[in-house]
């Protein structure tokens, strides 16, 4: 009895109006009846005590009849087809006449002939005069199989699974018609008590006056000294509360942010709809080039096209394709088109921004350091390690000191910072950068060099059009989705946004 003395001290007030309740009943409702507490409070009582394996609780579903409307009030008044019949039982009438004097609605006296007919208990003869049969008199004195269930179900529960032949026959013949019934799932809860809990809804709870919490007034006046206080089961099981998050593909990128803005850097942000001039053009990337295909780049519809900046932009990205302009360079020789460099597409990179930021830069702005950190799209065949849908990591450092060797030290300091000691870069080339690296790291599960992006060093054909001089511009775009994939566990970039609440609520915090 121990172990019941020591369930005794934890019981709640709640609990203790329940607990002996259980032995007059196994039925939630009726404890619920008895009890004169709020439903939401005898399930807590009852969880509570399920926790301490006191009982178990047992969930019924099932479902039961009820009456609508019209069945309420053939109830009353009885079924149609029986005020049909009472209608003629004396002497044959028309089916005019029925109709002009109202006797059932429209729809109801069609419904109660083809009723009637089926049971043989009129005829039909010349000028659609109706007559009762004598079959259809014994139905008249008679109660009918649906009147019976109607009946029953007025006066007690009906469970559909319980009826027998007849009533499901009625049943059948019931539900056809508008309004006469309704099956409605009602649940309920069933208590199986356990040995201990046999035991405690037998024994003596005691006290129903002890004591929930110590006040600052029974400390000043030590009436606690005299007061019975409810013991805490610190072991107990409760459910499990999963708190609200953000989530962990954003926490990383908050992360990222901070580590470039410790860093020194300025945020760029910006539209993920571009017109082709600042996602291609502007970056001296050719119109012919294949990544500015339908197979490589999602292109708008509506709008299909935007506005270009000034010409104080654009006469030296036209020339700087075409010849070359100023740069030193001999251009891509072909004829640039205006009506290209209008087209909206969705951003392929933030380097786009890159690009916006450099034409809104003064020479007395330098030197200045900017990071991005955005969603950009691209129509890539969807894998392992490619979505079509991708975050991507953009900065740039436009001084007229940087060399290749900062651009290297600036990647090795953030993805060290990102948890990778492994990368590596390799000789690469891009259309807008010269020097130009791509950017691995090693994936510790697959076992092989994972491709995060471009870097590199703006060449002039892309700072001088746009910046008005030529300052060496260091700049990166390597895709984030893939660099926190090794820190999750994550082998399958597709996890990262599976929308899975389970994975979301037990994925491990970014901590980086």
């Amino acid at each position: 009895m121990s172990e019941v003395k020591d369930i005794i001290k934890t019981l709640h007030p709640l609990e203790r109006k329940v607990v002996p309740l259980l032995k007059q009943s196994s039925v939630f409702s009726e404890i619920l009846k008895k009890s004169g507490l709020k439903d939401v409070e005898v399930m807590r009582a009852l969880q509570w005590l399920q926790g301490k394996e006191v009982l178990k609780i047992k969930e019924d579903v099932k479902e039961v009849l009820t009456l609508g409307d019209n069945g309420k009030q053939a109830l009353e008044k009885g079924l149609p087809e029986k005020v049909f019949l009472d209608t003629i039982k004396n002497k044959a009438v028309s089916l005019d006449k029925l109709r002009n004097e109202n006797v059932l609605e429209m729809q109801e006296l069609n419904a109660c002939i083809g009723i009637l007919k089926g049971k043989v208990a009129i005829n039909i003869g010349a000028g659609r005069i109706i007559s009762i049969t004598d079959h259809g008199k014994q139905l008249l004195e008679s109660s009918s199989l649906e009147e019976k269930l109607l009946k029953k179900i007025s006066k007690e529960e009906v469970d559909i699974s319980g009826l027998s032949d007849e009533e499901k026959f009625a049943f059948q013949n019931l539900k056809k018609r508008k309004d006469m019934i309704k099956p409605v799932l009602k649940k309920d809860w069933f208590i199986i008590l356990s040995d201990t809990g046999k035991k405690l809804v037998t024994s003596n709870l005691g006290s129903e006056k002890t004591i929930e919490q110590l006040t600052p007034g029974m400390l000043k006046n030590s009436s606690w000294k005299k007061k019975e206080f409810r013991s805490y089961d610190v072991k107990i099981n409760v459910p499990k509360i999963n708190r609200g998050k953000r989530h962990f593909v954003n926490q990383a990128i908050e992360s990222a942010k901070r580590i470039w803005l410790d860093m020194g850097f300025k945020e760029m942000t910006g539209p993920m709809v571009q017109t082709s001039f600042w996602n291609f053009d502007a970056l001296f990337t050719a119109q012919d080039h294949p990544v500015r295909d339908l197979q490589d780049t999602f292109y708008i519809k509506d709008p299909e096209k935007g506005k270009l900046p000034d010409d104080k932009f654009l006469k030296p990205v036209k020339q700087t394709h075409e010849n070359g302009w100023t740069t030193g360079s001999t251009g891509w020789n072909y004829k640039w088109n205006e009506e290209n460099a209008k087209e909206n597409v969705l951003r392929t990179h933030t380097t786009c921004l890159s690009a916006q930021t450099l034409a809104n830069l003064k020479k007395e702005d330098l030197p200045a350091k900017f990071f991005a950190l955005g969603r950009c799209f691209r129509n890539e065949t969807l894998d392992w390690s490619h979505l079509f849908e991708f975050n991507q990591t953009e900065g740039i450092v436009v001084d007229e000191n940087a060399n290749f060797r900062h651009l290297l030290g600036y990647l090795k300091q953030f993805f060290k910072k990102m948890g990778y000691e492994q990368a590596r870069f390799r000789p690469a080339y891009f259309p807008y950068t010269e020097f130009s690296v791509e950017i691995d790291v090693f994936h510790p599960v697959r076992k092989e060099w994972l491709e995060l992006g471009g870097a590199g060093i703006f060449r002039p054909e892309v700072v001088k059009p746009l910046l008005g001089i030529d300052v060496p511009v260091l700049a990166w775009g390597p895709g984030f989705d893939r660099i926190i994939m090794e820190f999750f566990k994550i082998n399958d970039i597709r996890e990262l946004y599976k929308n899975d609440l389970k994975q979301v609520r037990e994925i491990k915090e970014w901590m980086r």
